[in-house]
């Protein structure tokens, strides 16, 4: 198991026992860790918090520089939100725990030069299919559907 998709999931943990969202992220630069974040939109009330922008967020600023050597690893496929972040800083890896449950825009990051990942990840898999079968109009509201 890589380390680092290991540690979304350990993410993805915290959102779900906190009574949210499943899904967790870590940002990594130089084989470090510099952000976790994992799905806050239940617990927060917000509207764009994301386990992705959750991430972001919590690395803080970061130069344009070190953007260029990062890898954004998600416990499952980004959507077009946390996909067009990962485009606006110029993240040039993303690492994909699952796409089965949910596929973002991962063709048209691809198309602008992102190197995408699917790990296919049974824990990510079973993480998100149990949290839709018994949730369905939260994950409906996350995704916006």
């Amino acid at each position: 198991m890589d380390k680092f998709l290991q540690a979304a999931i350990d993410e993805a943990k915290k959102g779900i026992d906190e009574g949210g969202i499943p899904i967790g992220s870590v940002l990594v630069i130089d084989d470090k860790i510099v952000g976790r974040g994992h799905n806050r939109r239940v617990q927060n009330g917000s509207a764009v918090l994301h386990a992705e922008m959750d991430c972001l967020e919590n690395a803080g600023r970061i130069k344009a520089s070190d953007y260029k050597r990062a890898t954004l690893y998600s416990t499952l496929s980004p959507c077009d939100m946390c996909s067009g972040a990962v485009l606006l800083y110029g993240i040039p890896n993303v690492v994909i725990g699952e796409n089965k449950t949910f596929k973002g825009p991962e063709e048209y990051v691809k198309s602008r030069g992102v190197n995408v990942k699917v790990m296919d990840n049974q824990e990510c898999i079973n993480l998100m299919g149990t949290f839709i079968k018994n949730n369905p109009e939260l994950w409906n509201e996350d995704i916006g559907v």
